[in-house]
Order: structure tokens, then sequence, then C-alpha cells
């Protein structure tokens, strides 16, 4: 079968969507997925939902069903066990899809906000603010839930939680502790592909003369999160998954306002590197020593960015 980029790329996405869904248990384990029904419910073609569906299964979120399907790993419990999931309808387009429009901007205000004092989300308000349905706001909400920036507080309303020194220094300890082993195991899995193209972007965004939040970004999604995302110890990498708010800040660490020295951007992203290739030629034999002293400078570094927030 040939494939096509729009497929693959396509396919990507509705595995991260799935997966989010999987995880914040809007899909069941137990639960059936059907390569038509995933193509129906996103408007996409058999092709994109079969590469879905395939990553998943590779991953080991979804096992093949007996007769046609998949079905979604774990103990299955209930009534759902057994059933065809259900999949509310959402378009994917191949230009940026709605939600993504939507997280940007509501990521950049509640990053405002929370400094000063913790912000109750709805999604009725999202749907309406925005002009979307309550299915994107729902989806927007699940996304944010799943990286750590919104939570329920004890009414069962949706909340961006206060930051704080103290939930920072809690979050960073997190991955201090969890980090070195998670990268450890996921070394071991990753394909050399996979570490080649984060070498080239790296090197890319060190040599590059002006560099934007997008380089870093990247450079912290790379290591943080696509990489440890081969870790087969599943509930490690969601139970880390709560700390990816951490990383938000790093979209604006050139925000003239925060007057970030590009020195100390360009000195992360060599010592990225340096883990990138340490990790890389012991095959996950050991821990970088670099990356316990990485996850320390990237605290100081949330410190300092909440502080000048704080006092904006």
């Amino acid at each position: 079968m040939n494939l096509h980029a729009h497929d693959i790329a396509t396919g990507g996405s509705i595995q991260r969507l799935l997966r989010e869904m999987i995880e914040d248990g809007s899909i069941a384990p137990g639960e059936k997925l059907l390569e038509a029904q995933v193509a129906k419910s996103f408007c996409i073609s058999r092709s994109s939902a079969s590469i879905a569906l395939a990553a998943l299964c590779a991953d080991k979120i979804i096992v093949e069903s007996e007769g046609r399907g998949y079905r979604v790993a774990g103990q299955a419990s209930g009534e759902r066990a057994g059933k065809t999931a259900v999949l509310d309808r959402m378009e994917i387009t191949s230009a940026a899809p709605q939600w993504q429009h939507m997280y940007a901007e509501l990521e950049r205000e509640l990053c405002t906000r929370v400094p000063f004092g913790s912000v109750r989300v709805t999604e009725e308000g999202l749907a309406q603010h925005f002009e979307v349905s309550r299915t994107v706001a729902r989806g927007v909400i699940a996304r944010m839930h799943s990286v750590g920036q919104l939570s329920k507080d004890r009414n069962g309303h949706w909340i961006a939680e206060q930051v704080t020194e103290e939930r920072i220094g809690h979050l960073f300890e997190m991955r201090r502790l969890l980090e070195p082993t998670l990268l450890i195991q996921a070394a071991q899995h990753a394909p050399h592909e996979f570490f080649e193209s984060a070498r080239e972007r790296l090197v890319a965004a060190i040599e590059v003369e002006h560099r934007g939040g997008a380089e870093m970004d990247t450079a912290e999604t790379d290591l943080h999160i696509d990489l440890l995302s081969h870790c087969p110890n599943k509930e490690i990498v969601f139970a880390l998954a709560r700390t990816h708010v951490l990383f938000v800040p790093t979209r604006y660490l050139t925000d003239p306002y925060l007057q970030i020295p590009d020195q100390l951007i360009s000195d992360a992203l060599t010592e990225h590197l340096q883990i990138v290739d340490h990790t890389f030629w012991r095959g996950g034999r050991s821990t970088p020593p670099r990356l316990c002293r990485r996850i320390s400078a990237r605290r100081i570094c949330a410190g300092y960015c909440g502080s000048k927030s704080s006092a904006a």
C-alpha cells in the first residue's frame, strides 16, 4: 500500500488523540476500535486510520481483537467491555486543526494568570468564547489535563492550579526521581532514526542566528516527551506526563520582557545535544550525568521566569 505524506501526518495526529482519550478514560480498557469507525468519526481516510491504530498497537496501548479491529489493553470491567468505543465526530483537516488554535490561545491566557491564582475553566464557557462545539472544547480540556495544565478540584470543577514555588519544586522532584530510569529504558527501544532526527534539529537550533521559542520547545519535546514515550513501562510514562506543564514556559523564553540571555538558551540546547549523544552511544546502559543537572537547571530557569511573571 502506498502511503502519502498526508496520510502519515494525519495518522500521527489521530494516534496522539486516541492515546489521550484512552489515558483519560474516555475510551475504556476492553472497548473495541475499528478502522472504519475511526475513519468515519474523524473524517479521515482509512489509510490514516490504519496508521494510527497500527502505531497504538505497536506501543501495546491496544491489541488485535479476535475477528476484526482492536481492543484497548488493560483489565476490562463493566458494561463497556467488549463493546465498540463511542467516538464523537470530529473533523481533522490538513490545516492546523481548530483545537490547536484554541489550545494555543488558552494556554497563553492561563500563563498570564496562574502566577496570581488558580483559574476555573468550563467546557461550556470555552465553547461559547471560541464559538466551537462542546466536543472540541472537551478535547482541549482533555489535552490540557493529560499534561497537568488542568485538574479537577474537590467539587469536580476544571481548574488551572496556581503556579507556586512549592508546586514547581514537587514537579521537578518527580522528574528527578523518575526521568533517569525512564530514559534508560526508552533508549533501548527508540529507533536510531529518532536520535538522528533529534540531533539534526538540535544542531540546527544551536547554529541559527535568530532563535525563537520554537527551537527550545522542540528540543524539550524531543528529549523529555517523545523519547521517553518509547519506554515500555507506560505507568511511569503516564505518571511523568503530569510534569509536562513545566515545559510550557519554554515556548516563551525569547519573550523580550523576560530578558533571558541568548547564551543561556544556547547552553541549554548544547546540553540537550550532549544528553542525546550520550544516550544514543551508550544505548541506555547508563544515565547521562548531565540529565540530573539539566533538570536542576530547568528548575532554576522556571523559578526565574515565574518571578518575572509575578512582577508584571
